[in-house]
Order: C-alpha cells, then structure tokens, then sequence
C-alpha cells in the first residue's frame, strides 16, 4: 500500500484512491454502491480507509450519490427485547448494502409517529420500514410522493395497496384460541394491548372472538382488559380477572410480557397454572421457554421478517421490480402453561 505521499490527517478520497492502487472513481462506487465493485478492490479499499482513518462526508456522498445511505426505522417502543430480533437482523442485512439504520421509537402515540416520519424524510432517508399499517393515509401519500420506498411489518394488507412483510395477526389469534377450545375451554378472558392506532392488537382481539364464535361462543366485554403492553399491566390484569366470581379458566395474552406477569403474579395469588386456569402468550421471546411453567405461546417469525424487509428495500433502492412474500407462517409451541379445565366438582347427595 503507497501511503509514503498521502497526508494522513485528513485525507481525502483521491487519498484512498491513490494508497489502494485504483481510482478514485471506484472508491466512490465501494462507498456508494458496493455491490458495483470487485471483492479485491473491495479489501484494497477497506484496507487503505482503515490505515487512513478516513471518513467520508456524509453531507458530499449525499450530494454525489443523491442517496443519504441511511434507512430509517420507526418502533412502536424499545423498551422490549420483541423488534430487538427482527431490527438486528435488518441491520445486518442493510449495512452489507453499504446502508446504515436510523431508528426511532414512538411509544403507540400517532401523531409521535407521523412526527418521526416527517423528520427523517427531512433528513433525506432512503427508505422507511414501519410496524403496522395503523396511519393516516397522508403518510403514504407523502412517501409516495418523495419518492421513498417503505414497508410495513408484522402486519399484512388485504388490498394489497401497501407493501408488507408479516403475518396474519387475526388467523395467529383464533389458531390459539382454537388450540384452548379443543383442550376443552368454554370460559375465557383476554388481556389485550391497546386497540387504538394498533391494528396488531385489534386483529388478535377479533381473531379471538371470531374462532369463539363460530363455536358457539364468546368473550364478554368485561372479560377483554386493554393495558399499556407490559410485565406489570399482565400483574394487574391477571389479578382483576381472577379476583372476580366468575373465573376464566383460559386467559389470552395478546402479547407476551402480558402472560410473564400473570405468571408471577399467579404465585403471588396461590393460582395453579395450568391446574386453575390456563395461560398462553404471544411472539415466543426467550423468556417463553424459561419461566415456570413453560409458556404455551404463538411463535412468530421476527428474524425472517427482518430479512425479507431488508431484502425488499434494499432491492427497491436497487431498481428492481420487486414482490413482498406472502403471509409468513406462524407456529402454536405447546408448552406447560396450558391444561384441559378442571371438572366442576359435583355436589355430595344427602
């Protein structure tokens, strides 16, 4: 490598060039388009950036590229290990592309999120993945519009208007609920995030009530808790239902930190699960399989969902006349947390 010439403190891509023997044509490809430059030049280059310590300037790859390289992503909350799967595998994927992942949260609040989406077009991102397809419509407007690739997850479109990677939260819903009934459970409850501007948790909550009803059955208004999502909202749920007269004898968790805290606080009641009421989660995080009893749970596919997303974008940004997957499989894991209900005791003839 000839760096004898170069002036190292603060070098210059004609630098980087010059020290790893090609033109200065190709180290701007290698930082704007890897995919457009040969493996040994690739290392030539990598090798020289490092010995240089150069770093590009981000405002002038902007400029000559008409690209910012940044993807932007925007989550309903960090304060949970669930997107943690799907985003780290995105990354991955992106930044192996030459992108890089801005990330936002917006806690379930609307207008947060549209707030987030404004000011990361502001800032000339790329592209855009969403969770949901609970917006305003002037959002997809605005996308379309600047032109911005996007796609939406954990979530499917019917109509087919919007670009998804995800999975049918409705069908996931009633297959567990189908799997309760058939252990032969009549009496059931649901805790349930927020509906609101969460088109996740009301898909679950009616995939629930329509699997009851077409049995010949169904969940009370009164038996449907909505908390904030979390360990302590599942406590607090838990403990109202099974406080009251009339006990469920299966609870629907409609997101798993839900069913992490009717556990705990079971314990904390002298509640039996399964024996006095069974408990099912939603997503299999790794808590799932190591709390006591093993929770019985809907598996879903957040690495793969974090893939195809990624392929997908980077494939739009790429030009390509691409096609979002079909609906992605979800899996019922049948652990300890459920049991068929209990007989009702008979009383004794005098």
């Amino acid at each position: 490598m000839n760096t004898k010439k170069i002036k190292t403190d603060n070098p210059t891509m004609g630098d980087v060039a010059l020290a790893a023997g090609v033109a200065p044509v190709t180290v701007s490809r290698y930082l704007n388009d890897p995919a457009l430059v040969s493996e040994r030049s690739k290392q030539k280059i990598s090798a020289a950036i490092k010995t240089l310590n150069y770093v590009p300037h981000a405002a002038a790859r902007t400029l000559a590229s008409k690209r910012s390289r940044m993807i932007g992503c925007i989550m309903p909350s960090l304060d949970s290990s669930l997107f943690g799967r799907a985003i780290e595998v995105f990354q991955n994927h992106i930044s192996t592309s030459g992108y890089n992942l801005i990330l936002a949260s917006h806690n379930y609040d609307a207008a947060k999120e549209q707030e987030h989406i404004h000011q990361m077009i502001s800032h000339g991102v790329d592209a855009l993945l969403l969770i949901g397809n609970s917006r305003d419509e002037e959002i997809y407007r605005l996308l379309q519009a600047k032109n911005i690739p996007y796609v939406l997850t954990w979530t499917i479109d019917p109509s087919q208007v919007h670009p998804c990677v995800g999975f049918d939260n409705h069908s996931a819903a009633s297959s567990i609920a189908n799997y309760l009934m058939d252990l032969g459970h009549t009496k059931f409850a649901m805790i349930s995030g927020l509906v609101k501007n969460n088109d996740r948790a009301y898909e679950r909550l009616q995939g629930v009530r329509h699997a009851l009803a077409k049995r010949g059955l169904s969940l009370a208004d009164d038996n449907v808790i909505e908390r904030q999502f979390g360990v302590d909202a599942g406590r607090d749920a838990f403990r109202l239902l099974m406080s009251r007269s009339q006990q469920p004898t299966a609870i629907i968790c409609g997101s798993e930190p839900f069913a992490y805290g009717a556990i705990f606080e079971s314990k904390t009641m002298g509640i039996d699960i399964p024996n006095d009421v069974s408990i099912t989660g939603f997503d299999d995080m790794w808590l799932a399989s190591n709390i006591t009893p093993r929770l019985t749970t809907v598996r879903t596919p957040q690495q793969q969902i974090g893939m195809l997303a990624a392929k997908y974008l980077v494939a739009k940004l790429n030009g390509e006349n691409v096609l979002t997957p079909p609906p992605l499989d979800i899996e019922i894991v049948v652990r300890e947390s459920c049991a068929p209900p209990r007989a009702p005791k008979i009383a004794a003839v005098k």
